[in-house]
């Protein structure tokens, strides 16, 4: 008889502990993060620059910092480098739908986005990209140009 009720208290913890592991499973979130394809260039430092590399950051995420030192260093006359940090600039994430930092892009005089990168970048993709922006098909092989797909991103 004592068995018996080891064997009942032993499979009441083991449902008790199942139905709490099974609370805790929660549906995966998405990884489909999209950039836009247009930018209003109003919207940004110097609009009449050829132009625009703007790095969508937040003050709370560490690889942001890294993403801005590399692209901040592509300015120039012809290129302006803008940071757009959320906690400071909340309205153009909204208004560009930026849903993951850091989100890279590279824009033309028109405000067409030419090529995106959303998380971490390398200076060699992010130079190589901006660079077949200017001029398609200067990237040199091994790079990844930041290309965006049909989806956006």
């Amino acid at each position: 008889m004592d068995r018996v009720l080891l064997v009942f208290g032993a499979l009441a913890i083991a449902g008790v502990f199942a139905a709490v592991l099974g609370r805790r499973t929660a549906a995966p979130a998405s990884n489909i993060h999209r950039v836009p394809s247009v930018l209003d260039r109003r919207d940004f430092a110097r609009p009449d620059a050829p132009w625009l590399v703007a790095v969508f950051t937040s003050s709370t995420c560490n690889t942001c910092a890294g993403v801005w030192e590399r692209a901040e260093l592509l300015g120039s006359e012809a290129v302006v480098c803008q940071r757009i940090d959320f906690q400071d600039d909340r309205s153009l994430h909204e208004r560009y739908r930026i849903d993951g930092v850091p989100t890279l892009v590279v824009a033309d005089a028109d405000g067409a986005v030419k090529r995106a990168f959303l998380g971490p970048v390398t200076s060699t993709d992010l130079w190589a990209a901006v660079a077949d922006a200017r001029e398609p098909g200067s990237i040199p092989p091994g790079c990844h140009a930041g290309e965006i797909d049909d989806q956006g991103s």
